[in-house]
């Protein structure tokens, strides 16, 4: 009996000090790649509360964390612009990724419910490896119905066109 009881306290102190299985095997933060075609557009990362967590120029990584709480995946919307192209908006989410259930197995309750929830291990930020922006440039289209103003001095002008002038104001 009290063998049973050594063996059980054993075996739960190794699952306590694993901590959880996604923990161990894919941490907290996330490594992503911003990209973009052309290159060296400008990025602008915020989290899911609006704050922004990182800016630089394309091409770039950055380390994100992938959890905002307990239970709770963090999502960023990542913007890229570039001067004489229209800017693109981006999503990466945090999504339950695969070594989360090795809890059931390795990490045990305390892994499943506590440690993963609570570091954001569990979630892995989709797309996996980063986003690529395509960004289309800014057409520039003149209407013909447009009309324009020419400046010119009155000299000028051809003689036909000054004596058809009329003087809205004199000295």
């Amino acid at each position: 009996m009290q063998l049973n009881m050594l063996a059980s306290l054993a075996v739960l102190t190794v699952a306590g000090s694993l901590g959880g299985c996604a923990t161990i095997v894919a941490r907290s933060s996330q490594t992503v790649v911003v990209g973009s075609v052309p290159e060296g557009a400008a990025v602008s990362i915020t989290n899911a509360s609006g704050v922004a967590v990182h800016s630089g120029n394309t091409p770039m990584s950055v380390t994100l964390k992938k959890g905002r709480g307990y239970f709770k995946p963090e999502h960023y919307v990542v913007r890229v612009s570039k001067e004489g192209f229209q800017q693109q908006e981006l999503k990466l989410d945090g999504a339950i990724n695969g070594w989360y259930f090795g809890n059931i197995i390795f990490g045990g309750l305390i892994g499943m419910l506590a440690v993963d929830p609570s570091t954001g291990a569990m979630y892995t930020l989709q797309p996996k490896k980063g986003v690529l922006a395509t960004l289309t440039p800014l057409k520039a289209s003149r209407n013909q119905a447009e009309h324009s103003l020419t400046v010119t001095l009155v000299e000028d002008l051809p003689q036909e066109i000054q004596d058809q002038l009329i003087p809205i104001a004199s000295n």
